[in-house]
């Protein structure tokens, strides 16, 4: 009896550890889309709509599992870079024009969570260059460790439990409604259309960029074409918590924000003080610093080692090319940021600029990641079934629904300004 205990007890420790090696890339996922840009517009939805479009970010959620999932195939299955695939059937300049569209993409997402970290760290001590010393550290991370993935997936874990920890202890002040928050999953419940805004929720969630990341993650962790199942386990996880996290959040604002003017993360942080005093700010400051920092590494990452890769230069952490670019990423972001900060206007016509790159980028990410894992000769047997290619079919139409959003109402109108 004792010994069959003591098997069991072997047994349930291996399914443990088998299902930590499982996670990684998905971890890293997350932690790049729950950033200061994330928790700013599912604050603002929460405040204004309560938790009647919880639905939506369900459904973002879901679109982004999908592409997750698309990115995961590729990686494992066909052990190339999706830019040495997309250049050998298709062109260099079609990798190159995929490369230049997420270098500039991370580079605009990049000055947001400079702000993010400033906003987080001022809070509590006024220093104006919070962001300098930032990127010190950043950089020095970047060029510091031979096995740069490794790194980063232990430092992601944490950030991702500090983030759980901190945004639920302040779900768990706010005492939301249940009934309310239930009601707000169902569509039909919830009412009403998707309107112009809830599409910015949409578009912070679903972030193809991070997504198509993910075919250069799971080579960095190592996985082959035995692992696709370990892969599909992680990129279910990495959005489960993607859900969770933002679900808090929005429920949170829902719950004790509404009504709230919430112009960006610092007048979150302190619409919180008069309800959870100060220490409920400080926990909720913590989770948007630990959100805000693994978004500002993961996404410099993101666009340099894509542009590396895209120019034939390297995509792996041991090349020299990806880290080099990873740091453009994080200087351009620093000093676009610094000009904010220093002047108190946003930069309209840099921050015009790369939502017209985003409108062309976005969808033909999503195409090429698309067209690749569905061709006999990369994927082989693992190549889409007739489901994910309907999901991932509809996951592209939102794409697009966004890129014409943001061409009709952001791009357009400055553009018409700027001539007229």
């Amino acid at each position: 009896m004792t010994e069959n205990n003591e098997t069991q007890t072997e047994n349930d420790s291996s399914q443990k550890r088998s299902l930590l090696k499982s996670l990684g890339p998905g971890l890293v996922t997350a932690c790049v889309v729950i950033g200061p840009g994330s928790i700013l517009t599912s604050s603002k939805v929460g405040s204004v709509e309560g938790y009647s479009k919880s639905w939506v970010v369900v459904i973002a959620v879901l679109c982004m599992m999908v592409y997750m999932t698309l990115g995961v195939k590729l990686g494992v299955v066909a052990q190339q870079s999706p830019g040495e695939l997309t250049a050998k059937r298709a062109g260099r300049w079609l990798a190159a024009l995929v490369g230049f569209g997420v270098f500039f993409i991370s580079a605009a997402f990049q000055f947001g969570n400079n702000l993010g970290v400033h906003s987080a760290l001022k809070t509590y001590y006024d220093f104006d260059y919070w962001v300098v010393l930032i990127n010190i550290i950043t950089l020095a991370f970047v060029f510091g460790f031979h096995n740069l993935y490794k790194v980063v997936e232990r430092v992601m874990s944490v950030f991702v439990a500090i983030m759980l920890l901190s945004f639920a202890m302040n779900l768990w002040f706010a005492q939301p409604n249940i009934a309310e928050f239930a009601k707000g999953l169902v569509p039909l419940g919830g009412a009403g259309e998707i309107g112009l805004p809830l599409l910015g929720l949409v578009g912070t969630t679903f972030v193809i960029t991070a997504a198509y990341y993910q075919a250069y993650l799971v080579r960095f962790k190592g996985w082959t074409e035995k692992d696709v199942h370990s892969g599909l386990v992680d990129a279910r996880v990495g959005s489960a918590i993607m859900l969770l996290i933002t679900l808090m959040i929005m429920t949170t604002a829902a719950a004790v924000l509404r009504g709230k003017n919430l112009g960006d993360v610092a007048d979150v942080a302190n619409s919180l003080q008069p309800l959870f005093g100060e220490k409920g700010r400080l926990i909720f400051c913590i989770g948007l610093f630990s959100a805000a920092f693994s978004s500002f590494i993961v996404n410099s990452m993101i666009g340099g080692f894509i542009l590396s890769d895209s120019l034939n230069l390297g995509s792996m952490p041991s090349d020299k090319w990806p880290r080099i670019l990873t740091a453009a990423v994080l200087l351009i972001g620093m000093f676009v940021a610094i000009y904010v900060i220093q002047s108190g206007t946003k930069p309209v016509a840099a921050i015009v600029a790369a939502q017209a790159v985003t409108v062309v980028a976005a969808p033909l990410m999503a195409g090429v990641l698309l067209w690749l894992t569905n061709l006999p000769s990369v994927m082989g047997e693992h190549r889409n079934g007739i489901a994910l290619n309907i999901a991932a079919g509809a996951s592209l139409v939102l794409l697009i629904m966004m890129a014409w959003y943001t061409a009709a109402y952001k791009v357009w109108p400055k553009v018409h300004e700027a001539i007229f």
